[in-house]
């Protein structure tokens, strides 16, 4: 007569096995096929089983270095992200505003600058300009046909630790310009180069 504990095993066994064949069944019965899912569900795996962010993906997560970083009031800071360059003429300038304090921070209503028309239209960054050191030249943030700037607006108060993608619209310096200044009411001032 077998042993107690060998009658144990042997149950387990069969119930493992049963388990299995209910698995393989219902996975080639119902489930799609693996092989055709869409690539970056098995990179998100792979990069799962590499948790120290040595595998081969790492590099393409990075975001690039920004063109500048700026410190402004009550833990205010900007980071330029890039200035490209388009052929209808225009420069558009990409950031991210983020309020590095404990608290709760208003936006500056200086950043928008002190033009009476664009006091009208509300919170914004139209107080940014760039400045073209080969050519001597000053350019401000673009205005629609109703003076409203070209550029992020609705900008009230950012909470602790919070950050928010912007942008400026600015005519863009000749192509022979490839850095400008830039300068926003109440920021640090910084020399970027024109990435695009």
């Amino acid at each position: 007569m077998p042993r107690r504990g060998t009658i144990r095993f042997t149950q387990r066994s069969a119930a493992l096995a049963i388990a299995a064949g209910l698995t393989l069944t219902t996975t080639s019965c119902a489930g799609p096929d693996r092989s055709q899912q869409p690539q970056h569900k098995t990179a998100a795996t792979n990069a799962g089983a590499t948790p120290s962010g040595t595998g081969p993906n790492t590099q393409q997560e990075k975001a690039p270095a920004p063109l500048a970083d700026l410190k402004g009031q009550s833990g205010l800071a900007l980071s330029l992200t890039s200035a490209n360059r388009d052929r209808a003429g225009y420069l558009t300038l990409y950031a991210t505003l983020r309020n590095t304090a404990s608290h709760t921070t208003v936006v500056p209503a200086e950043l928008r600058g002190t033009e009476r028309a664009i006091v009208k239209t509300g919170q914004s960054l139209a107080g940014a300009t760039l400045v073209d050191f080969t050519e001597n030249k000053r350019y401000y943030v673009l205005r629609d046909t109703d003076h409203r700037p070209l550029t992020t607006t609705g900008l009230s108060t950012l909470r602790a630790g919070e950050s928010v993608d912007v942008f400026m619209q600015f005519p863009a310096p000749p192509t022979s310009t490839t850095t400008v200044g830039f300068q926003l009411p109440l920021f640090d001032t910084a020399t970027i180069k024109i990435t695009g």
